[in-house]
């Protein structure tokens, strides 16, 4: 009996183990700087701030529809002899849709694949061989925060866009409601990160965001966030971070393998 218990915790274990999978591919980088402000994600003139403008377009599947924006790489090229073996660490900003590599970087970004003092023999290069791996985003103490969209008008349409969204789950729902009810409003993802309602509830507004983690899903509610003058093309601190960490499944790797 106890062999078969611990061969069935064998198989359990091996079955959460890989939460870091690991995929080859090839990476690029952006001819202009123009894109980052222009990318699918709907982040604007935010963008080239994250990250030390170290960001990414990725490939469809990456990109999935927008459900991919914001989630944070880690990307090594794999030259011995050009190539750190850190590689650099990107945030998905933009939709990819050139096929020929799974990531368009900034030239920062692709630049700090090299090791010290030869990047300039990586640029030169234009696409190198690249292993990646999804990785927590991590914004320190930054609390997740709501922009207001330029585009919203009081009070008949807000559209906002979910910024310093940290661990590593996607947010698959959004909802929004008066503060003090529970007559929830749910959003629309307009594109990329950019989510909208035409039945905007009065007053101070409170949200509820689903995530989803591996095969489970979890509500978050942030009780306060817009206050009842809310203003297009503000920032509002939504008072909650987001550090969940996705649990993945071997079989999730596909052709993966975990990153040692």
């Amino acid at each position: 009996m106890a062999t078969i218990l611990c061969f069935l915790f064998f198989l359990f274990s091996s079955a959460i183990a890989c939460k870091q999978c690991v995929y080859q591919s090839k990476a690029t980088s952006f001819s202009s700087s123009a894109s980052l402000s222009s990318g699918a994600c709907g982040y604007g003139s935010l963008a080239p701030g994250f990250n030390g403008g170290h960001l990414a377009a990725g490939v469809a599947s990456l990109f999935r529809d927008g459900v991919g924006c914001g989630g944070c790489f880690q990307i090594r090229c794999k030259n011995q002899t050009l190539c750190s073996s850190g590689g650099t660490k990107v945030i998905l900003t933009d939709l990819n849709k050139d096929n020929q590599t799974s990531f368009v970087l900034t030239g920062s970004a692709f630049a700090a694949l090299a090791k010290g003092g030869l990047a300039d023999d990586i640029v030169k290069l234009g696409i190198v061989d690249v292993e990646y791996k999804r990785i927590p985003c991590d914004y320190g103490n930054q609390n997740l925060s709501v922009r207001v969209e330029e585009t919203s008008q009081k009070p008949q349409y807000l559209a906002i866009d979910l910024l310093f969204q940290g661990g590593q789950t996607d947010i698959f729902q959004v909802k929004v409601a008066q503060v003090g009810t529970s007559d929830w409003t749910p959003l629309s993802r307009n594109k990329g990160a950019v989510w909208d309602t035409s039945r905007v509830p009065a007053g101070a507004l409170q949200f509820q965001f689903l995530l989803q983690e591996g095969f489970y899903g979890k509500w978050v509610l942030a009780p306060t966030v817009l206050p009842a003058d809310w203003k297009a093309g503000v920032i509002y601190d939504a008072g909650v971070q987001i550090t969940d960490v996705a649990e993945q499944n071997c079989s999730d790797c596909g052709d993966g393998e975990v990153w040692q």
